[in-house]
């Protein structure tokens, strides 16, 4: 079905589409917005603990991760099922239960106009770059009913969560001419207006720790599946070379 539906579709509609879908393009401002690398890494267990820190105190709040079990936090990053349940759960579940939250898509679509994704896979369908770049692109807007939008997601229903980590920035636009005489909007950068609690390096490794739990819920077997990948490709080349050897000694006397 998504075969057929895209060969029905031509290269423009299906670039507006997909344009419409990630708020890149909007109709008010030509955004030049560029995803930042994160640079995270998911075998750091430091990282991840933060990282699952951060999550919960200021995430799990809207956001539910319900493919994710808190047992298998504990385990993947070096954590007692105590722990754990000191630390992470505040709902009064259980280390068996998933990441659900409290919140139901009635309130959700009352407060925030649609419901928060789940953040189980948003690492494996966004990119880390996406969600590194997002968290670190709200600025000061007065027309939204936030106060606040973002240079990666334009009129992004999500309110800035972290306003207070980080500060309140404003985003500084210049007018750029193109051929047809018409002026258009370009993003330049960001000018910080209140300074937060952390300075903009500490800001960085929050939202990268942040980042970097998201990356690993969203597949937490990935460093065994790289791992089993060398081995896999090793074997395969040693294959090559066995069969290569065998290959020369059938056909050594066919002339």
């Amino acid at each position: 079905m998504l075969i057929n539906f895209h060969n029905k579709l031509g290269n423009k509609v299906r670039a507006l589409a997909v344009f419409g879908l990630l708020g890149v393009v909007s109709m008010a401002q030509a955004s030049e917005a560029t995803y930042e690398e994160p640079n995270n890494d998911v075998s750091n267990v430091a990282s991840l603990q933060r990282g699952a820190r951060n999550y919960v105190n200021y995430c799990s709040g809207c956001h539910s991760a319900k493919y994710v079990r808190y047992n298998r936090l504990a385990v993947d990053l070096q954590l007692t099922d105590a722990q754990v349940e000191q630390n992470l759960i505040f709902n009064g579940g259980k280390v068996t239960d998933t990441m659900t939250i409290a919140m139901t898509e009635a309130d959700a679509a009352a407060w925030f106009g649609k419901a928060p994704p789940d953040l189980s896979l948003i690492a494996r369908s966004r990119g880390t770059d996406y969600l590194f770049s997002f968290l670190k692109s709200f600025y000061v807007d007065t027309s939204r009913p936030t106060g606040m939008n973002n240079t990666v997601l334009a009129s992004a229903a999500m309110p800035h969560v972290l306003w207070e980590l980080q500060g309140i920035q404003k985003a500084v636009y210049e007018g750029v001419t193109d051929a047809a005489g018409n002026v258009e909007k370009h993003f330049r950068g960001f000018e910080l207006e209140t300074e937060g609690k952390l300075s903009p390096e500490e800001f960085d490794e929050f939202v990268r720790d942040t980042v970097n739990f998201l990356d690993y819920i969203g597949e937490p077997v990935q460093l065994q599946r790289r791992a089993l990948g060398f081995k896999v490709v090793g074997f395969l080349l040693l294959l090559f070379l066995l069969a290569y050897a065998l290959k020369q000694e059938y056909w050594k006397d066919v002339k």
